[in-house]
């Protein structure tokens, strides 16, 4: 008798220790689709916010973009416009938010010639712009930026290439409008004729998330 006792007494035992690992398996698998619908819905909420800046099209309409020493550059759709003196040089270009959210315009930062390079820019070589600029989702905006110390070799640099002809690059940065999703889009301004300086999209980079490129960030 006392050797059947034994028995009933491991036998619960084992009862109870197989019903805790299945509650243990059950509990993970509760947390781990309970974490995957949380990212899905976070995904979800960010995806409502998150900007894209790109080029107008060529047929949009003109905007009138105003500096601080009251200046006006006039930029057409799928454009930049470029003015150089011997005091200012002066940059527009007209962008699209093909995004969800609003787009807040924050930093940029030029390049004397056209860049075709993978790598993401440094965040401390990022000029900040004097005000925010505000692109409202699915709809036409601009960005402005200029040089005006003469004595920089940012400015040289710059009337060198523009007064040449050559291609030029500028990063823009970029965010949501609770200061998130930051995003840097490559715009590279090709001279056409006449004055006319074309522009394109090269590429862009997510600052804040996964790169979109990378297998990783499509996991979940």
């Amino acid at each position: 008798m006392s050797l059947v006792a034994t028995d009933w007494v491991t036998i619960s035992a084992l009862a109870t220790a197989c019903g805790t690992l299945v509650l243990a398996a059950a509990t993970y698998a509760s947390v781990r689709s309970a974490h995957r619908a949380a990212r899905v819905a976070e995904r979800t909420l960010l995806a409502g916010l998150r900007p894209l800046l790109v080029p107008s099209r060529l047929e949009d309409p003109m905007q009138k973009v105003s500096f601080v020493d009251d200046k006006y550059l006039r930029v057409e759709g799928g454009r930049a416009a470029i003015e150089t003196s011997d005091d200012a040089i002066l940059f527009a270009i007209s962008v699209r938010n093909a995004g969800a959210g609003v787009a807040v315009l924050d930093g940029w930062r030029f390049y004397p010639e056209r860049v075709t390079t993978g790598e993401q820019p440094d965040l401390d070589s990022f000029t900040r712009l004097t005000r925010d600029i505000y692109v409202p989702a699915r709809d036409l905006g601009f960005w402005q930026g200029a040089f005006r110390d003469p004595a920089s070799p940012e400015f040289g640099e710059a009337r060198t290439a523009i007064e040449a002809g050559t291609p030029v690059t500028i990063d823009i940065l970029y965010g949501d409008h609770e200061g998130g999703q930051r995003t840097i889009t490559r715009f590279a301004l090709l001279p056409h004729s006449d004055g006319v300086w074309l522009t394109a999209a090269g590429r862009y980079w997510n600052v804040d998330r996964d790169d979109p490129r990378r297998p990783s960030s499509l996991e979940t």
